[in-house]
């Protein structure tokens, strides 16, 4: 495949001529890519009728940043793209290598327009050049490669590059870092290591870290384990109780809050190693460790498992956010502004929700502004 660099594609100026799209996508990961797959089988043409920016180098999205450690054996669920399937693979090969080399695969096979690397700096409405200043309905795209005029967002960033760092007393000399940039037990071999939070990556991190490393689990709730399987009743329950929350424009609540910890390979793997003794969260940081009240714990390393934030900052000019801190949803649309869709945000955080978010935003989409005259062919 080859990969069309922002500079020739956009135009390395950003203050150059404004390029108009009907459509405009946010981010290639899964939520992405699945967007731009179904606008091109509704009819819309790759570069005028729509575009996909992505800052990443090369195809992947987060799973190019993964942990060498986290194989595809060992990946908590995955869920093909729509129309072509996850070739056949090694559960030993790194999921940062093979996932990535589908999504690749994907985007050659569609054809889809995807210009990388265009980090996205601001969206706004974009002025009708009129005396008083008024918006023309479409959205402006500022870039550092150049700029889009687009009538509909889907917005398809994820969370990877905000990590969440919870913030608490003290200062520990030792080593810190968060899940984003664990890259495996190795450098932790016969060292003392707290891992904080209750979720799937942590317990990935135990399941690892547990077999050379004496490692300390805490969570600030005591973590629930979900029994027996995730049926499809179960996925619409939890679906329910995430979109409550933002529809009522509440910030989105963690996926292990509302579905429990599941059977995963980590799970019984750290299961096996006994490393599932999960103990209260510390008061505070101490030079050498952490502590309760007046018990302190000497450790080595402390790994922050504690999740990540969407990624939204550059909607910031378009004042979304209520006043109880989420965006007010209405499905993937922004209940506020029906141009906007957030892919891969509250119910479609997973791979399978993102793909289903990505038909239904096309589908509002072709709502409001029409189908295509002339169909693209896929």
């Amino acid at each position: 495949m080859t990969v069309e660099r922002a500079s020739t594609a956009a135009g390395a100026d950003p203050a150059g001529a404004v390029r108009e799209v009907d459509a405009l996508v946010i981010g290639a990961g899964q939520a992405g890519l699945s967007a731009a797959y179904h606008l091109r089988r509704r009819g819309f043409a790759p570069h005028t009728g729509f575009v996909v920016l992505d800052a990443d180098d090369a195809p992947g999205g987060a799973w190019a940043h993964r942990s060498p450690s986290l194989t595809m054996a060992t990946v908590h669920g995955f869920h093909d793209l729509p129309d072509f399937e996850l070739p056949a693979t090694d559960p030993a090969v790194q999921a940062r290598i093979a996932v990535p080399g589908y999504f690749a695969a994907y985007e050659a096979r569609h054809a889809l327009p995807v210009l990388r690397p265009v980090r996205v700096l601001a969206v706004r409405e974009r002025p009708d050049g009129r005396a008083d200043g008024g918006p023309d309905g479409r959205l402006l795209v500022e870039t550092d490669a150049g700029r889009w005029a687009t009538r509909a967002l889907l917005n398809a960033t994820g969370t990877w590059t905000r990590p969440f760092l919870p913030r608490y007393p003290g200062r520990f000399a030792g080593r810190q870092l968060h899940y984003a940039d664990y890259r495996g037990p190795a450098g932790f071999a016969g060292q003392r290591v707290v891992v904080v939070g209750g979720g799937a990556s942590a317990v990935q991190v135990l399941s690892e870290v547990g077999a050379v490393a004496e490692t300390v689990w805490v969570t600030r709730t005591p973590p629930v384990v979900h029994q027996g399987p995730f049926t499809e009743e179960f996925g619409r329950e939890v679906v329910a109780r995430v979109d409550e929350r933002v529809r009522a424009g509440l910030p989105v609540r963690s996926v292990v809050s509302v579905t429990g910890l599941g059977p995963s390979v980590a799970y019984r793997r750290a299961e096996e190693l006994g490393v599932l003794h999960r103990r209260p969260m510390f008061d505070r940081l101490t030079e050498h460790g952490i502590a309760w009240g007046e018990q302190e714990l000497a450790v080595d390393a402390i790994i922050w498992a504690t999740g990540f934030r969407a990624e939204l900052t550059h909607l910031a000019p378009l004042g979304l956010r209520t006043a109880g801190g989420g965006i007010r949803m209405d499905g993937t649309e922004v209940a506020d502004d029906p141009r906007i869709h957030l892919l891969g945000y509250g119910p479609s955080a997973s791979t399978v929700g993102a793909n289903r978010a990505g038909r239904a935003a096309v589908n509002e989409v072709v709502r409001l502004l029409g189908a295509p005259a002339q169909p693209a062919a896929v």
